[in-house]
């Protein structure tokens, strides 16, 4: 059959999670046998979110191709498994660069280059991920964008409209209204009226209650409805966030004046788990009404075992274990994957996470036992910057010293580095010249080829890299083989110059890139559980098959 394309939108206000009914979306359509993906398109300028504070998108989510992205790529992969790329990321930055760059080019042969139609059809182009006709494999070759070496340019799911996959899923980011997002609603209504059938649009809105009035109120619902058949956009399926059940009556209320069919309404009220949004909605036939409105038979209903056996291992767990994330940023979705990535494997090991924040810069030798009292383990979370990292040290030094089960993560595992070299190998100004260009002992260091390079957005070692595990060392026991692939994000690495005295001291670099030698892994064998990446293995954990590292973390701690 033809490639169908779904449209995800939402009105009235942002964050009411167009990501995880994308997602969840993605996952019903999946249950019943069809090749899937999801991408978003991002109204900012940027050309990615790898410049951004954590502050203002939270975590940035890097693919297997080494695309910085948005988080809620994340959640596409940890519902559905599938594996994401450069494809799945738009940004009118990127848009508006494909464009300027042709133009300059000569591509244009001189026309005037407008929003309508030239910025409108890139946005069409890649909506419908279809080859860039200037250039087969999807990308101009002066537009500055690359792929890691050794990486084929796309997985799981290729580019254009004859392609093997069934279903693109499209979530358009920020809220209809924004002037940002113009184009894309334009591009979108365009699409609809060449694809016919093979196109639906699903609206998510907001119906707020009112608690001094007691009443649920439709009316946000309605005007944003209006504003997106202003732009010549009629929705087809409704999807209403709610904190309070939504009865039938108020249903078909909202289905008579936003001309949409009752069984295309359906409700996304809060759960107690983002990984029950699915079962809700095929509950309500949210895959079935999609079906029916592209004219697909809609068959039986999926059993989905595997996810349902998921949730009940969830409810199940009543047993607690807290882990203390230790960082610099104090907002959930900072470390969002890692934070998920620790949830999940709580619940495959019968025990309920609780995970504590606790801010590095407010952690002092004086402190630092009080602030761990009660902790299981600790994850040493990601970073840039030198802002906190003296309270990393300070944590690490502790929970080494009284063999708390320690995780660190890509700068986590440099500071438990770094923490070692001051207090075990007594280089006491040992540092990364990240943090002190100056030091005497750099014990992490910037790569050879990084040292010219001026730029910040997407010149780090990103995506998908290879490893070999150590015979006989913790790292291996945890994978069960010696040849991973893990995904990076991350400037400078362990000095191979000091490689030797950590090993005689009893850090043992146990994780190495094959091709140069770059330390990836590093562990103390003699404790409980302390082990370092320098890649992100929370990027690979899912809701089906949560990642070993984080699963044997868990067990050491419960």
């Amino acid at each position: 059959m033809n490639t169908k394309y779904i449209f995800v939108t939402g009105g009235v206000v942002s964050s009411l999670g167009k990501g995880i009914i994308s997602a969840s979306i993605g996952k019903l359509l999946q249950a019943r046998g069809f090749k899937v993906t999801i991408q978003k398109f991002d109204p900012y300028i940027n050309i990615d979110p790898g410049t951004l504070n954590p502050y203002e998108h939270g975590e940035c989510y890097v693919t297997v191709d080494g695309m910085e992205t948005d988080l809620d790529l994340g959640h596409y992969e940890r519902f559905t498994d599938i594996q994401t790329t450069r494809h799945n990321s738009i940004t009118t930055g990127r848009i508006y660069k494909t464009v300027i760059d042709r133009e300059r080019h000569g591509d244009y042969l001189g026309k005037t280059i407008q929003v309508v139609p030239h910025i409108t059809d890139e946005i069409k182009r890649r909506m419908l991920r279809e080859e860039d006709p200037l250039c087969p494999n999807g990308h101009l070759p002066h537009n500055g964008e690359s792929h890691p070496d050794g990486l084929p340019p796309h997985y799981g799911g290729g580019l254009g409209r004859g392609s093997s996959l069934d279903f693109v899923i499209t979530e358009v980011g920020g809220t209809i209204g924004d002037i940002e997002s113009a184009p894309f609603m334009e591009a979108i209504r365009q699409l609809r009226w060449q694809l016919g059938r093979d196109a639906v649009c699903v609206h998510l809105t907001y119906v707020p209650y009112l608690k001094a009035a007691d009443e649920l109120k439709t009316k946000p619902t309605q005007h944003s409805v209006k504003e997106l058949q202003g732009m010549g956009i009629q929705p087809d399926i409704l999807v209403l966030r709610t904190e309070r059940h939504l009865d039938d009556a108020l249903r078909m209320k909202v289905a008579s004046f936003c001309n949409v069919d009752l069984e295309c309404v359906v409700q996304s009220e809060d759960m107690p788990s983002i990984y029950e949004v699915p079962v809700s909605m095929q509950r309500q036939g949210l895959d079935a009404a999609i079906m029916r409105k592209i004219g697909i038979p809609v068959g039986e209903t999926p059993a989905m075992k595997s996810w349902h056996d998921f949730l009940d291992k969830q409810r199940q767990a009543t047993h607690e274990v807290h882990v203390a994330l230790v960082g610099k940023y104090d907002l959930q979705d900072a470390y969002k994957s890692i934070r998920e990535s620790l949830n999940l494997a709580g619940i495959y090991c019968d025990v309920k996470v609780k995970l504590h924040f606790i801010n590095s810069e407010d952690i002092t030798p004086e402190n630092v036992a009080a602030q761990l009292e009660g902790m299981a383990g600790a994850i040493i979370c990601p970073g840039f910057g030198r802002r906190g990292i003296e309270g990393k040290i300070t944590a690490i030094q502790h929970t080494r010293t009284h063999d708390i089960p320690t995780f660190g993560i890509c700068l986590g595992m440099q500071m438990m580095v770094i923490e070692f070299a001051r207090n075990v190998l007594g280089l006491a100004d040992a540092n990364s010249t990240e943090m002190n260009p100056e030091t005497q002992h750099p014990v992490i260091d910037l790569m050879e080829e990084q040292k010219n390079i001026t730029g910040m957005g997407g010149t780090m070692r990103l995506g998908a890299y290879p490893c070999q595990l150590r015979q006989g060392s913790k790292a291996l026991g945890i994978y069960g083989k010696s040849d991973i692939q893990e995904r990076h994000r991350h400037r400078y690495e362990f000095n191979n110059h000091y490689l030797a005295a950590f090993e005689q001291h009893g850090m043992q670099c146990v994780g190495t890139n094959p091709e140069n030698n770059l330390v990836e892994v590093v562990e103390l064998p003699e404790k409980k559980w302390f082990i370092g990446t320098q890649f992100h293995p929370e990027y690979a954990s899912t809701v089906l098959h949560p990642h070993p590292l984080f699963m044997d973390f868990i067990k050491a701690i419960k």
